[in-house]
């Protein structure tokens, strides 16, 4: 009898969230679905871009950027602000500036770094394979085999590196390359960095495989590491360019329709809210990543349909100005589209702006009035905040203390599953490998509604704008100009603990409606509940993870 009940209860569930809804902003929403005839009226997205370009129209990165040229700031916030405070599953661009496909001939990264050393005569190429043995020394593999081979092969002599013949150099694994380049660029060897990202730069590519892809954003990391330390990603050459907000949103549509990621976030936290708050006469939800608001559509539905009549939805989105100028608007556009949509379904509303990124925020901020059952969500949200390890403010622990002094009835938090908070650079470096090798493959993958060919140009300029920032940053920056610091499941638990938080235990019904929800993608994404969490793997990699505590 009890298997039977639950069993019904995903199935209600199931349909509640896969029924058509219409007119909802398409990166949040596309994938989503209520009911036929509810609709809002579709909101524009435009978010941060920047692009490096010439006099004459040239576009290129940071690695093609001649050394004789000034720099100049961008118009942007400043770095701790203007940088990605969002999930790399956000509206974001990359902060060097991706080069247009459109502008190369074969779609790869190949051009020297500024200030690249020049070799002289095949002696230089000598100690330039021997500094590459010395990065590998202590493995036995087929890599340093493969650099002496290249060695007496006999490469010819010429004055430049870009001159010699680099076969036997690119035969060389990509991922091993990388790994060389960050162990030199770490012990500031500025020759043998300079030497291997040359190498680096013909064997990546915007169009190529996953590791490819991967290679181009991490290289570039690598060169603005190199170059200015990651005190300044920003960097722009006479202008700077955006895209449009119809492109923009194209870019994290596409993403949103071939990864289950954001749809992960927002059905698990779904769930279990509506469940908790099943009998609740008054609701408040804080949401500290409101974006569009279409999350909270979904749960309206739920409510509206609950037995007894809908509650009354009070619902607090935090913002920052990041989110404002990719929405196209402040939040009273957010309020106006779920005071619409709330309308529709006759659920008494609500909506309470609190324009300010997280770290900001302030008892005062959230209005919290008595007699209210309150839930709070961090949808990919917290890892931005900044630790201990950052400030001495410790706004990430301070801002747990805070949520848990509101006496909630349930906390939902959805976060990737890497650990680059506190890493040494060279530990980030391979994490980050590690861990977005899995995603771009995963991207790779698509769903079973669209998967895209790797020379798609809508592909590409998606990986540019909404992932490329993410993995620039975690290379080039440090202290507070890094903003993408993840942590495991594991310490996250440390921090909810000290907090006062204990975990709340997840349904068998959140289980099933995420389950319902892969079958749509790669067989690779797989979903394991271990640890009173759920797991989203590719492959055997974990992804991202969904708890809930109280």
């Amino acid at each position: 009898m009890q298997t039977s009940q639950e069993h019904h209860g995903s199935a209600s569930s199931h349909e509640l969230y896969n029924q058509p809804l219409q007119e909802i902003d398409p990166f949040y929403l596309s994938q989503f679905q209520i009911l036929e005839n509810n609709a809002c009226p579709a909101i524009g997205n435009q978010g941060t871009s920047v692009s490096f370009e010439q006099s004459k129209g040239q576009y290129f990165t940071l690695e093609s950027a001649p050394a004789t040229v000034d720099y100049i700031m961008c118009d942007s916030p400043s770095i701790t602000s203007g940088l990605s405070n969002r999930s790399p599953f956000s509206p974001q661009v990359s902060p060097s500036c991706i080069s247009d496909p459109h502008h190369s001939s074969d779609n790869t990264y190949g051009s020297p770094a500024s200030g690249s050393s020049v070799a002289d005569n095949g002696n230089e190429l000598k100690h330039f394979l021997k500094e590459v043995e010395v990065l590998l020394l202590g493995s036995e593999s087929d890599t340093v085999n493969s650099c002496y081979n290249c060695l007496n092969s006999g490469i010819p002599q010429a004055t430049t590196m870009s001159r010699w013949d680099w076969n036997q150099l690119v035969r060389l694994d990509l991922r091993q390359m990388l790994i060389c380049c960050a162990e030199a660029v770490s012990h500031n060897d500025v020759s043998t960095a300079v030497n291997l990202m040359e190498v680096l730069g013909t064997m990546v590519s915007i169009s190529g495989e996953p590791v490819q892809r991967l290679g181009t954003y991490m290289l570039e990391g690598l060169r603005a590491k190199l170059e200015h330390s990651g005190a300044v990603i920003y960097r722009a050459l006479k202008k700077c360019e955006e895209p449009t907000s119809s492109e923009l949103m194209s870019y994290m549509s596409t993403l949103y329709q071939t990864c289950p990621y954001w749809k992960f976030a927002y059905m698990s936290a779904n769930v279990v809210i509506g469940e908790v708050m099943a009998n609740e006469p008054r609701i408040h939800i804080i949401d500290f990543q409101i974006a569009q608001g279409s999350q909270w559509m979904l749960l309206m539905q739920a409510l509206a349909n609950q037995p007894g009549g809908p509650p009354f939805v009070r619902i607090t989105g935090v913002d920052d100005s990041q989110s404002t100028h990719a929405r196209g608007g402040g939040l009273h556009i957010v309020g106006q589209r779920l005071s619409k949509y709330a309308e529709s379904c006759k659920v008494p509303f609500e909506f309470h702006a609190a324009p300010m990124s997280g770290c900001e925020v302030e008892l005062e901020n959230l209005s919290i009035r008595p007699g209210e059952a309150l839930a709070v969500n961090f949808p990919y949200v917290l890892h931005h905040m900044p630790d201990e390890s950052v400030s001495t403010q410790n706004h990430r622990d301070r801002l747990l203390r805070l949520v848990k002094s509101l006496s909630p009835k349930v906390v939902t938090i959805v976060e990737q599953e890497s650990n680059t908070n506190t890493s040494p650079f060279l530990s980030r470096f391979k994490e980050t490998l590690e861990y977005y090798t899995a995603m771009f493959e995963s991207i790779d993958a698509g769903s079973h509604l669209e998967a895209l060919p790797r020379d798609d140009k809508k592909r590409i300029r998606a990986e540019e704008n909404c992932v490329a920032r993410d993995i620039v940053n975690m290379i080039a920056c440090e202290d507070a100009e890094r903003v993408e610091r993840h942590e495991l499941l594991g310490k996250w638990r440390s921090r909810l603990s000290m907090a006062g938080f204990a975990p709340y235990p997840l349904s068998s019904s959140v289980t099933h409606v995420v389950k319902d929800l892969l079958k749509d993608y790669n067989e690779n994404f797989r979903l394991e509940k271990r640890d009173g969490a759920l797991y989203l793997l590719w492959k055997n990699r974990s992804m991202a993870t969904s708890s809930a505590w109280r």
